[in-house]
């Protein structure tokens, strides 16, 4: 028997106007999802705890079995394990993004960007390099992620404020956010030092001079030690994958036990390497019980408020994720189950998580007789009233649920 969960990020949203008053779900042609329903069972999955913020981080975690109140420590040490970097007992992982801050006169600052316009890797690792070298101190030092994502490791106490996430702010004002960092001497020189160095650099300045945002200063947040949790292999016996473009999920996945599958092209949007991810699901599953495969792409295009990218990344989730993966399975005549879902919604009209229940798929291919699904959608999914509180204290867990038949 073959496991596996397949993430769209955020491809949950509500009804737009400008569509008829559909979802981007609804307008979006998924045809083999679509098949899959009318023989699975469709149902509603709650993916964030009561208290804890609709992210990616939260919401994986609950999709992997693990407890957010048990586990749940922040977001940047998952990307830590991701990236091989080992916190020491003092000291605190933070995410830190490349951003386009817009500094007004009045002292105001806006959110004009949270991904400084999808900055490159090459451009990204040439202004973290420089970063290290001239702004970290034996409190802050800088690593390397992907794209605009990256991480500062920090020794010493928590600063004692609350970090929020840029992509809440896009395009709003994030004056009062901002000065927390700028109150404490330590941090306000560290962004100080970034700003004047950032400014000036020849990355921004190309980047200026071809209509692109510069990655003008680095925000700081989801900070937290380094969790312990039990490996899926401890817990329920199985061998697997984690396929994703971001390494949130790939330390997800290292803390879990599975193995972080680095995909040539992956870049976490429109752009990724489908075909590179689908193969490599299709090859571990030669030799593995489990693979977990997330799309990072719908998410993205929900906070750049982008519709025809968020119905394209959807679209390509379907014919470029799911359908060859599933019809690799099914043409190797293997016995297997499946889980399509998402971790959160990013509404286009918010350009940031929400905590509702998600559309949630389970398909077993042994299984002949008529689903409870006719197509794959919120609406559908409402249709048939039944909700999952994705919860260890209730006895019900994601992967619990598909691993029923073990």
């Amino acid at each position: 028997m073959k496991y596996l969960i397949l993430v769209g990020d955020g491809m949950g949203d509500y009804p737009i106007a400008d569509i008829g008053d559909k979802t981007p779900l609804e307008a979006a042609n998924i045809p083999f999802i679509d098949e899959l329903c009318k023989k699975g069972e469709l149902f509603f999955n709650c993916t964030v705890p009561e208290g804890y913020p609709p992210g990616s981080d939260v919401a994986n975690m609950s999709l992997m079995g693990y407890d957010p109140a048990a586990y749940y420590t922040g977001r940047a040490p998952l990307e830590a394990a991701a990236m091989g970097i080992e916190l020491a007992p003092d000291e605190i992982a933070f995410r830190c993004n490349f951003v386009t801050l817009d500094h007004e006169g009045d002292g105001e600052v806006t959110m004009r960007d949270f991904c400084a316009g999808h900055i490159t890797n090459d451009e990204a690792h040439e202004l973290i390099k420089d970063l290290e070298i001239h702004c970290s101190t034996s409190k802050f030092h800088f690593k390397p992620g992907v794209s605009y994502r990256h991480l500062v490791v920090f020794k010493g106490e928590h600063p004692g404020f609350a970090t929020v996430p840029p992509h809440d702010f896009i395009e709003q004002k994030i004056t009062d956010h901002f000065n927390k960092y700028m109150e404490n001497s330590s941090w306000k020189e560290l962004l100080e030092k970034a700003r004047a160095l950032l400014k000036d650099h020849p990355v921004n300045q190309k980047r200026i001079e071809a209509g692109k945002n510069p990655a003008n200063l680095v925000w700081l947040w989801g900070e937290g030690k380094m969790p312990t949790v039990p490996t899926l292999t401890e817990r329920f016996g199985i061998s697997g994958s984690m396929i994703s473009a971001v390494d949130l999920l790939k330390g997800l996945g290292v803390l879990g036990g599975l193995d972080p599958l680095d995909i040539p092209g992956a870049t976490g949007y429109i752009d990724t390497n489908y075909e590179g991810k689908a193969q490599a699901a299709i090859d571990a599953l030669k030799t593995q019980d489990f693979v977990f495969v997330h799309l990072e792409a719908p998410d993205e295009a929900g906070h750049q408020g982008s519709l025809a990218d968020k119905i394209t990344a959807i679209e390509d989730f379907d014919s470029r994720i799911v359908k060859p993966i599933v019809e690799d399975l099914q043409r190797r005549k293997e016995d297997f189950r499946v889980v399509v879902t998402m971790d959160h919604y990013t509404p286009l009209s918010l350009r940031t998580h929400v905590s509702d229940p998600v559309p949630t798929l389970l398909y077993d291919s042994r299984e002949q007789s008529a689903g409870s699904g006719v197509g794959f959608d919120e609406k559908k999914c409402a249709e048939n009233d039944r909700t999952y509180d994705n919860s260890i204290k209730d006895g019900f867990t994601m992967i619990e649920k598909l691993l029923a038949s073990k």
